[in-house]
């Protein structure tokens, strides 16, 4: 395996490692309303970003994207897929819900298959079809046993899956993103921080260790976004695709060995089915893969 390859998988599995343990952090910042540490996550990631601009001399790829309307327009709408996103994933957490925000990234690649299919006609195999309707089972199964949509889940698989499909549409760079996105937010982050009557909404009346884990929210986001940008550029993304699976794995065992959230038998087969369609889609990869591989050279 090349040098480049080896450093990539280690990029990628850093990465999601710290995508799935990084509920211990807002577990821990229970005491901090979801909201406040939403305004702080945006605040501490666009000083962060921007830095990491100025010091990459990226300026080039951030004047372009603020040169283009459209661009700036298709940013905008991400910006609020992913503020919806970070918001219910830290709401999740914090509210003993993380089964919940397990499930809903399982199901994320099931999404954006679908999502590839209607937005960019992308046609469907007999496996890939099966584990989409897998997934709709899964749902439809939580609706039977529990009287309810599995909204949590639904609405991060789903935040998530079409900000992914508006960002291949512009085809804009990770820290380029982050900065436009946050630089939206940046505002109303400010404005909420600046009226919040919560005791931890001021820096100034903070001890110091309150507002070290306040800024801490910020390299907790960018971090593993700089290792996965880093993977991007060394690995396939074939190859990418098969460690995604991390993060939703360590908040489901985070969930029921840590923090003792109740898995019903119930629940437990929703999670059966997803992680069915999700091994037809793993094994369907390594086929697509080899085949691949397999092809005289011309």
């Amino acid at each position: 395996m090349q040098t480049s390859s080896k450093s990539g998988i280690f990029y990628a599995i850093t990465a999601f490692t710290l995508w799935a343990i990084a509920p211990i952090y807002f577990k821990e910042m229970s005491f901090v309303p979801a909201q406040e540490i939403l305004a702080h996550r945006v605040i501490w990631s666009f000083l962060l970003v921007l830095a990491l601009i100025l010091i990459l001399r990226y300026t080039d790829a951030l004047t372009t994207v603020l040169k283009s309307p459209k661009t700036l327009l298709a940013m905008l709408i991400t910006t609020v897929l992913i503020a919806v996103n970070w918001g219910t994933f830290i709401w999740a957490v914090q509210n003993n819900k993380m089964l919940s925000a397990s499930l809903g990234y399982y199901i994320n690649p099931l999404i954006s298959i679908l999502l590839g299919m209607i937005f960019f006609k992308e046609k469907l195999d007999g496996v890939r079809k099966a584990a989409v309707l897998l997934c709709f089972c899964a749902v439809v199964f939580e609706v039977i046993q529990f009287g309810s949509l599995p909204w949590i889940a639904l609405a991060l698989a789903i935040t998530f899956g079409f900000y992914g499909l508006v960002r291949k549409k512009i085809a804009v760079d990770s820290f380029t993103g982050m900065a436009i996105e946050t630089a939206i937010m940046l505002p109303i982050a400010l404005t909420y921080l600046m009226m919040s009557t919560s005791s931890t909404a001021s820096v100034f009346n903070n001890s110091a260790s309150v507002n070290w884990l306040l800024f801490a929210a910020g390299p907790i986001t960018m971090v593993p976004l700089m290792c996965f940008a880093a993977a991007a550029n060394r690995v396939s993304m074939v190859t990418l695709g098969f460690f995604q699976y991390i993060g939703p794995t360590g908040m489901f065992f985070l969930a029921v060995f840590l923090y003792d959230e109740p898995l019903s038998p119930e629940k437990l087969v929703t999670f059966m089915l997803i992680w069915s369609a999700l091994a037809m889609l793993i094994f369907d990869s390594l086929r697509r893969l080899r085949n691949t591989r397999n092809e005289p050279k011309t």
